[in-house]
């Protein structure tokens, strides 16, 4: 929405300061999804029988303390908190994770063969969960028949074993793809409260929630530029009225409209913007 924003006043060919709404996330991502990264470790260590999650931490403190910013050591905990591993710096905060056991949830436990099984279940439930898992697969089945038994000379390699952060991170990057051919919108739903406890507001856990999720960087960028925006046409039709003197019969250019209007109302320089196309307050 920010990018969208500023791109806007950019076509429009206005006067702007372009502003930096927190592009340092970038490291965070990448610490995160980059090779020899967080998930890619995670994965690493997946894969070995005799991992646990003291080397999975130890690999992440080798790889990654004092030697990224956005990695770090988590503060002792509060009372009724429990020990947090690492910490993350994202640029709305610090989040501390801990990793008790990450390795054994990131383990797929589902095999191919039984996910097969529930969808085919009589149940419509058990065939809806697992309508989008591909299961054996037609070609799989096939080849599993030719072999005689012997395992599914057909399947490919490492198709037995899949980590749950491998399949998040494929899901992941499928929905990107498609909000990056579409044109979502958004709605936010923030938690008043974690009590379930209706008329009550948390401000600090409602504020928290507006910090992480970029809603204030969305408001602040709204007030330091021009969120109403509107094309010269529209603006000469409905706002004329506001000066009809100021206004020669007959006169159609509608930008020029724009800019005697404002200058006989007048309106603060810095409160608007005249552009190509349109009229930004």
């Amino acid at each position: 929405m920010c990018v969208l924003e500023q791109e806007e006043y950019k076509r429009e060919g206005i006067e702007w300061e372009w502003v930096d709404f927190g592009m340092d996330l970038q490291a965070c991502i990448d610490l995160i999804e980059k090779p020899m990264g967080i998930l890619s470790i995670l994965e690493e260590e997946s894969m070995f029988p005799k991992a646990s999650d003291k080397t999975f931490l130890d690999k992440l403190n080798t790889n990654h303390l004092g030697k990224s910013p956005n990695f770090q050591k988590p503060k002792p905990p509060k009372p009724g908190q429990s020990e947090a591993h690492f910490a993350l710096v994202h640029y709305a905060g610090t989040v501390p994770y801990n990793i008790t056991g990450w390795l054994e949830k990131n383990k797929d436990p589902l095999n191919d063969c039984v996910v097969d099984q529930f969808k085919h279940s009589s149940n419509n439930l058990l065939v809806e969960i697992f309508a989008d898992h591909p299961g054996l697969g037609a070609d799989d089945s096939t080849a599993s028949k030719g072999a005689g038994g012997k395992g599914g000379g057909g399947r490919k390699k490492g198709s037995g074993f899949q980590t749950v952060s491998g399949l998040y991170r494929e899901q992941l990057n499928k929905l990107m793809t498609t909000l990056k051919s579409t044109h979502p919108h958004f709605i936010r739903c923030i938690i008043p409260n974690e009590l379930k406890k209706p008329g009550f507001i948390d401000s600090h856990l409602v504020m928290h929630q507006l910090t992480c999720n970029g809603v204030l960087e969305g408001i602040r960028i709204c007030r330091k530029g021009f969120p109403n925006r509107m094309g010269y046409p529209d603006f000469k039709q409905r706002y004329t009225i506001l000066a009809p003197t100021a206004v020669p019969k007959g006169f159609v250019d509608a930008k020029q409209v724009a800019a005697k209007v404002t200058e006989a109302i007048q309106l603060e320089p810095e409160n608007f913007r005249l552009g190509h196309t349109k009229a930004c307050i």
